[in-house]
């Protein structure tokens, strides 16, 4: 059965050193778990590469004890990284790590990516962790199916996002379909438009869910029970909310979005 859970996007604020006391990881796992979620996504989250092994050991064992399971992301496919994000997966008993096309500067081809990953995947599939590339504004879906069908693995397929598509002017409906085989990961966010100050322009923003464009309904009755890896498809939550001026009107709100949106997926299911 598909779980729901959160992300480190849905504590954006609250670890951030925007706020005078951040959230440790420990913190975000302890408050996870007391919402009720059932799974965490330790998703960009810089200190996750620097961790010792006794730290990870650790994490780990907070998890298990809170009863929740473990999911990791970072960005990129140079082939080094993703092996240690493997190592990383594999050490806090995660199957499944979440990545992107791109990270920084390091803008591959679909020809480069093909021959990282054809590098990297060998071990993933010994370990049982499934690799998701996510879906976004800085590479088209359909290069993103390209890539998951020319390496043909069972182990690698794709995190949908289609909130970050709208940037490419790729519409969430469209694809949402053309993903869909291949979906094995969904971050659930909503989003909507807003008229800049003076109606010059639009900003495209967070809400909660249910508030805004996302057919969250439609999606989920599209999505099948299980990914291509034979799991079940986890809804892990995330949010775009805006800074709201002040981090104690900041960290309400995104406190709020955090329990509504974990009710809404809890009452919202197949």
């Amino acid at each position: 059965m598909s779980l729901v859970g959160l992300s480190t996007y849905a504590y954006f604020w609250r670890f951030s050193d925007q706020v005078e006391a951040p959230m440790s990881l420990e913190d975000m796992l302890r408050d996870t778990a007391r919402l009720g979620a059932e799974l965490f996504q330790i998703c960009d989250y810089a200190p996750l590469a620097l961790m010792s092994d006794d730290e990870l050991a650790a994490t780990r064992d907070l998890a298990e004890s809170l009863g929740l399971t473990l999911e990791i992301g970072t960005r990129g496919t140079e082939p080094g990284h993703l092996l240690r994000f493997l190592e990383i997966a594999v050490a806090l008993g995660a199957t499944l790590v979440r990545s992107m096309w791109t990270s920084g500067d390091d803008r591959p081809t679909l020809d480069e990516n093909v021959a990282r990953l054809r590098r990297v995947m060998p071990g993933y599939e010994r370990a049982g962790v499934t690799l998701a590339l996510e879906t976004y504004e800085q590479v088209s879906s359909a290069d993103l199916v390209s890539l998951v069908e020319a390496i043909g693995s069972s182990c690698l397929g794709i995190c949908l996002d289609p909130a970050n598509t709208v940037a490419r002017l790729e519409l969430p409906a469209e694809v949402t379909a053309r993903v869909l085989p291949h979906v094995v990961n969904w971050h659930v966010k909503d989003f909507d438009f807003t008229r800049k100050d003076g109606w010059v322009g639009f900003s495209l923003v967070g809400v909660p869910l249910g508030e805004g464009k996302l057919d969250y309904a439609g999606m989920l009755a599209d999505l099948p029970a299980t990914g291509k890896d034979g799991r079940a498809i986890n809804r892990v939550i995330e949010h775009w909310l805006p800074w709201q001026g002040d981090p104690e009107t900041t960290t309400r709100i995104e406190a709020e979005w955090t329990q509504h949106n974990l009710d809404y997926l809890k009452e919202n299911t197949k």
